[in-house]
């Protein structure tokens, strides 16, 4: 069960690193279109796991790896937009969100 304080960093995390992805997008997506779906911030607000939704999602698995080694620049980023209210800026590890290719086969399965 999430804190309030976890419940508003996460939602704060989420919007600045959409805006990150936005703004940097040349640099980070390789050309996709990257959406963050949601951040969960561990207890001690240490550590954020960012889950991200690439499409198309035929090349996701290069994309992410890309964003996992520039990850340092995202966290960077963050930290000029996010430094006043947070007092230390969480790790970020990056996950794949397949749940909407899950979805798409469930439907896919349903109509033959």
């Amino acid at each position: 069960m999430d804190s309030t304080r976890q419940k508003k960093v996460n939602r704060l995390l989420e919007k600045e690193i959409s805006q990150i992805f936005i703004q940097e997008a040349r640099v980070l997506t390789l050309g996709t279109m990257v959406s963050v779906s949601k951040v969960r911030i561990s207890p001690d607000l240490g550590m954020a796991k960012v889950y991200l939704s690439i499409f198309p999602s035929k090349n996701a698995a290069n994309v992410i790896e890309e964003i996992k080694t520039k990850g340092g620049l995202v966290r960077k980023a963050l930290g000029m937009k996010a430094g006043k209210q947070l007092r230390v800026i969480p790790d970020l590890q990056f996950f794949l969100d397949d749940s909407l290719d899950y979805l798409e086969n469930i439907d896919r399965l349903l109509k033959e």
